[in-house]
């Protein structure tokens, strides 16, 4: 039996920001060593960030990012570290290089390539050359494996193969984004994948919004049983540290009924033959899931919080209508960023209600933002007066809706111009699919928060900030009224869409799980409802093509994941 110490360094890094990279690697290093760790792992393409995209093929870029790993590597003492970072042969590979005594003394290259959902590593990179042997690196005396995330997910992937060739323990680094309930699957997939191969398995991810995806961290550690013994903690940067014990497997695999592999091959690159000696084993620490609610709502946070970081905002405007999208956004908002750097609006028209410009001030008074009112109705009467004429002999329609909402969509960017804020957009998942939404009104902006969440899920979020706060944060009025526009007068959702609970489990089906039409007719729900769903979600791709990007929590979201023609004649 051996107690190996492993640390997994569950950062936030930024895509391109080298030297920051590589600092917060060498911060998290220097903590491992100090800890008295035998190794540290780090995400993958930790120098670069990930998914580092198109900044690979600058040959400058792949240069400054091996330049960057030489310095990581020449940090590194006696605890071993495995970094990710893009190695250049004749082509590029996503790879972990194992970095001790102040060198690079050897390099995993990736072997499989998601290519779907987000991912496009096939556009990037070559996979590793099944054909060259396997190196194992032995660290205190056991046998350690390298993997990069999707090559963990294949049952006779490199996990089986280099288990079989002997490892004792895989250090899997990852760069894999979230989406509502994937912890737990992802678990259940790693905890599986350990036990099948009897070996020892740590995990390690990333927590960091990048453009559109969240990275949830989650680092995990099972033992060659598949066990959990170690859990970090969801959508926090952490350093997690555990002492894993590793039992002779032998005897599991000698009573195999699929038999032994004795064809791999493995070179073993001694490290070290013994771990560090510690008086006591460091206490287990397996951080508990939160629930559904609360992981959403933080991964929206972590989200927000770093795309406007990270490009260089620190303030952000959110149009307060006094409904329950805007409710939730600014709410996040000052999660993500300090009631003090968030400032709401109030833009009221002539059909703006008492209670929305009330439930707006309530709101921000609770919330502690910086809160004004801009009235549009003096801009709205002069486009009236300007249009008149050319509009004569029609009867106001849409046309007149959508002016009120370009004219607050251009008083917000003049805010954002005069002030540098940027602009939040309040338009949540439900509304984008069919365009109920005013392309260059409450489209425009910076981020969409809730771009992918379901209208009846904002609801549930907002349920979920009063349980937290322990008080009505939110007014119960902005959940239980009617939703509406507010463009014209008496208008409700409900007159141009069906209930949200009739629409969303179809957009659910036709958007995140790709369903036709006519399945989604022989589910049971009604043909009428469900032709015209499709069509509008159909007919409005070339406005959801302009709107910002948001936040990522889905399985399925509109953006880099889901990608079909504008133009497109295919009904189901």
């Amino acid at each position: 039996m051996t107690r190996l110490r492993i640390a997994l360094a569950q950062i936030n890094p930024k895509v391109g920001d080298l030297e920051g990279n590589v600092a917060k690697i060498c911060a998290a290093y220097d903590e491992a060593e100090l800890a008295g760790c035998d190794i540290v792992a780090f995400p993958e393409l930790a120098i670069t960030g990930y998914p580092p995209e198109d900044l690979v093929l600058k040959p400058g870029f792949v240069a400054d990012n091996l330049a960057a790993l030489d310095r990581v590597a020449a940090h590194t003492q006696r605890c071993a570290a495995v970094v990710g970072y893009v190695a250049s042969d004749r082509d590029l590979y996503n790879a972990a290089a194992v970095c001790v005594g102040g060198e690079v003394v050897g390099t995993y290259r990736k072997r499989l390539l998601p290519n779907y959902a987000v991912f496009d590593e096939a556009r990037y990179f070559t996979a590793g050359d099944a054909s060259d042997p396997y190196e194992l690196y032995e660290i205190g005396g056991v046998k350690v494996g390298i993997s990069i995330c999707e090559d963990v997910w294949s049952p006779t992937g490199p996990l089986a193969q280099q288990a079989a060739g002997g490892a004792e323990l895989n250090i899997n680094i990852n760069g894999s984004p979230f989406h509502a309930g994937k912890s737990q699957a992802r678990e259940r997939m790693l905890a599986t994948r350990a036990a099948d191969a009897s070996c020892a398995l740590a995990y390690v991810n990333q927590v960091c919004g990048q453009d559109e995806l969240v990275f949830d961290g989650g680092s995990m550690v099972f033992d060659a049983d598949g066990n959990l013994v170690a859990r970090a903690a969801l959508l926090v940067e952490e350093l997690l540290i555990t002492d894993l014990v590793i039992e002779p497997v032998y005897r599991k695999r000698l009573l195999d009924p699929r038999g032994r592999r004795t064809d791999e091959q493995m070179r073993v690159v001694l490290i070290s033959e013994q771990p560090v000696a510690h008086t006591a084993p460091l206490p287990a620490r397996i951080v508990e899931l939160p629930e559904a609610d609360a992981e959403l709502y933080d991964a929206l946070v972590l989200g927000t919080r770093d795309y406007v970081l990270k490009n260089g905002f620190t303030d952000v405007v959110v149009a307060l209508s006094g409904g329950i999208d805007s409710t939730i956004v600014a709410c996040v908002a000052v999660d993500a960023l300090g009631a003090d750097h968030v400032h709401g609006v109030s833009m009221p028209s002539r059909y703006s209600s008492d209670h929305s410009k009330t439930d707006a001030a309530d709101l921000a008074q609770k919330l502690g933002i910086d809160f004004f009112t801009i009235g549009i109705e003096p801009a709205f009467a002069a486009y009236l007066e300007m249009t008149a004429e050319s509009f004569a002999g029609r009867a106001p329609d849409l046309t007149e809706e959508n002016l009120q909402s370009r004219i607050r969509g251009t008083t917000l960017m003049a805010l954002s111009n005069k002030f540098g804020w940027m602009v939040l957009t309040t338009g949540n998942k439900s509304e984008i699919a069919v365009g109920y939404f005013t392309i260059y009104g409450d489209s425009v902006g910076g981020y969409g928060v809730i771009k992918d969440v379901l209208k009846t899920r904002v609801y549930d979020l907002c349920r979920y900030v009063n349980r937290r706060d322990g008080r009505a944060t939110i007014n119960e009025h902005v959940i239980t009224k009617p939703p509406s526009a507010e463009l014209r007068p008496d208008q409700r959702d409900d007159q141009s869409l069906p209930p949200y609970e009739v629409l969303d489990p179809i957009l659910a089906l036709y958007v995140e799980d790709d369903r036709t039409a006519g399945e989604i007719i022989e589910m049971g729900h009604d043909e009428a409802i469900v032709r015209r769903i499709t069509r509008l979600v159909d007919l409005n791709e070339y406005k959801r093509r302009q709107c910002p990007p948001g936040v990522r929590v889905s399985a399925k979201a509109f953006g880099k994941d889901r990608r079909l023609p504008i133009t497109n004649g295919y009904r189901g």
